[in-house]
């Protein structure tokens, strides 16, 4: 907030004193005090009313300089101060805004290749997994192979050897039965 100055208010401001004055000067009162009493209620300005405004002119231009110039200077340094500090804020506030903003790419941005990381080892753990499985698989399927032919020799060797002794137990069942020898 800038304070204008004027050095020259316009008839305005003295237009009215000038009416207030003459409102106090020449309104009549309604009660007037009487000779014996003390109460005074319109006062005598026309004997006073002179040294006054003299009064009053002599002390504007020391009050002007020494009081009101002073004071109005004060208060523009402090409005300057205001705006340099209030720039200052603005420009700190675009200043963290622009921090910020940097700060959540570069967090958004981190999030992002860690995701990618995690996905690429997570699709390479899956893989290795697979190979694994598929290795354990062709494993057990070697094994269950080499399982199911030594079953498979083993059936045919005991079932030969079932054979030879079928037929000799064959033989001394028919040797009994017949009575003879075969």
């Amino acid at each position: 907030m800038k304070r204008v100055q004027t050095r020259n208010a316009g008839l305005a401001p003295v237009c009215v004193g000038a009416a207030w004055l003459a409102f106090a000067l020449l309104v009549p009162a309604a009660a007037f005090a009487e000779e014996g009493h003390g109460l005074v209620l319109v006062p005598d300005w026309f004997g006073k009313l002179p040294a006054l405004i003299l009064l009053f002119g002599v002390l504007i231009a020391p009050v002007n300089a020494l009081v009101i110039r002073p004071l109005l200077r004060v208060l523009d340094e402090r409005d300057t101060r205001i705006g340099g500090t209030r720039a200052k804020a603005e420009r700190l506030e675009r200043d963290a805004a622009e921090i910020l903003a940097r700060y959540e790419n570069a967090v958004r941005e981190t999030r992002e290749e860690g995701e990618g990381a995690r996905r690429a080892l997570l699709t390479e753990v899956r893989s290795e997994v697979q190979r694994e499985v598929a290795a354990a698989r062709s494993q057990a399927e070697a094994r269950l192979q080499g399982a199911r032919g030594e079953i498979k020799a083993s059936l045919d060797t005991a079932r030969g050897a079932l054979r030879g002794q079928a037929q000799d137990l064959a033989r001394q069942a028919a040797s009994q039965v017949l009575g003879r020898a075969l």
